[in-house]
């Protein structure tokens, strides 16, 4: 996924402010999910939510206003409860790493409790562990 860098994403010195990179998490993740088939809207309607309950960032280079970045996204581990992405953000134009962090989620019912995961994400997810 591409994210452009407008000068709402900056701070006054026209560099990404740092907690828009878990934003740009979130997209990715979102985008991920619905190219494999899994639509959050279709879940929460199910009364079926996912949560962030860790989030990992380390910075290592700055973006800056009019940037273009290629967000990565991939699944590192799973479980019946939890699932753990890896985002890896480089500027597009010179290939350098910009961020990389990691996100783990966990589902909930419609009582804000923890719930499995349900058998159909398990197993669209499953093919894309690493091997």
């Amino acid at each position: 996924m591409q994210i452009r860098i407008y000068y709402e994403d900056t701070d006054t010195g026209g560099v990404v402010y740092y907690a828009n990179y878990l934003k740009y998490f979130e997209r990715a993740r979102t985008e991920y999910l619905r190219e494999i088939g899994i639509d959050v809207l279709e879940y929460m309607e199910k009364n079926i939510f996912f949560t962030v309950v860790k989030a990992e960032v380390n910075y290592k280079y700055p973006a800056r206003y009019g940037d273009l970045l290629e967000v990565e996204t991939n699944l590192v581990s799973l479980s019946k409860a939890a699932f753990e992405l890896e985002n890896i953000i480089k500027n597009k134009e010179d290939g350098k790493l910009i961020v990389k962090g990691k996100v783990k989620m966990v589902c909930l019912n419609e009582k804000w409790k923890l719930k499995k995961l349900s058998e159909d994400f398990v197993i669209k997810l499953s093919n894309l562990l690493p091997k």
